[in-house]
């Protein structure tokens, strides 16, 4: 098995198990986006949680942002799209596979 097909594994489960709690919560709260902060911020263990995806997403977008050209990754915007939709579980791994998949495209046409 090729590293992008973990990747797309990945990315399947960087869905699958964020929303599979976040699902319910909007269908408990609907998008009560003050308690979601209040709930993620609620003790020092969720908030260790929730400042380490913060901390990761913004380093995602950095990377993106200045690795996108160097390394000739197709739909760039793609991993951002994801992070803002899901999150980090689901950014990098797409930007993982991206990136294998444009380095596998100039390895092929320069070889």
């Amino acid at each position: 098995m090729k590293i992008r097909h973990w990747y797309i594994a990945f990315c399947v489960l960087g869905i699958v198990l964020p929303y599979s709690q976040f699902i319910p919560f909007l269908q408990q709260h609907g998008l009560d986006l003050r308690l979601f902060v209040q709930l993620l911020f609620a003790n020092r263990i969720a908030a260790f949680f929730g400042l380490d995806v913060i901390v990761s997403s913004i380093v995602l977008w950095v990377v993106v942002l200045v690795d996108r050209r160097r390394s000739r990754v197709p739909h760039a915007w793609a991993p951002l799209l994801g992070n803002l939709l899901v999150g980090v579980s689901l950014g990098l791994p797409l930007w993982l596979y991206l990136r294998e998949v444009g380095l596998t495209q100039m390895r092929e046409s320069h070889g």
